[in-house]
């Protein structure tokens, strides 16, 4: 069945490989990097770091923890069970999209230590964030669920 009339069977997976995401994307970040800086009692570190956890907690919710294809009714066997990043490029690993999905968190990680000036607190809560967001990432996780977590 094609989804939508536009050729992909399901378009869950060709989104995020169409012309400008990235751009859209990092602009996103930016935005809400922005925001939080223009809270008068937010300082420059905490600003940081709440980009930084906003957009790790968003990478995980909707590429690791979401099941399925939102738009499919039917929705075969072959994609609902599996999260967004397993169906990204039908599974296949290292393509240019993933790379960049992956680099992004750790781009991001790396620019909040350096404005927050490696302050043990903001390091340990973005280190970790950091951490719970690329092991779902990592090609020995695809289709693995960890203590039974999003096992349905």
């Amino acid at each position: 069945m094609i989804a939508g009339g536009h050729g992909d069977p399901n378009p869950n997976t060709s989104w995020l490989d169409s012309r400008g995401m990235w751009l859209a994307y990092i602009l996103g970040v930016l935005s809400f990097h922005i925001i939080f800086l223009a809270i008068p009692f937010v300082s420059i570190p905490m600003a940081w770091t709440m980009t930084n956890l906003l957009h790790n907690l968003a990478h995980l919710y909707f590429l690791h923890s979401i099941k399925g294809a939102p738009w499919i009714s039917t929705d075969t066997d072959s994609c609902s069970q599996l999260t967004h990043w397993e169906q990204i490029n039908n599974g296949e690993q290292f393509t240019a999209t993933r790379k960049f999905l992956t680099a992004v968190p750790i781009i991001l990680f790396l620019l909040t230590c350096m404005y927050t000036r490696n302050d043990n607190d903001h390091f340990v809560a973005n280190f970790l964030s950091l951490i719970v967001v690329l092991l779902p990432k990592m090609p020995q996780f695809h289709g693995v669920r960890l203590f039974g977590i999003n096992k349905y």
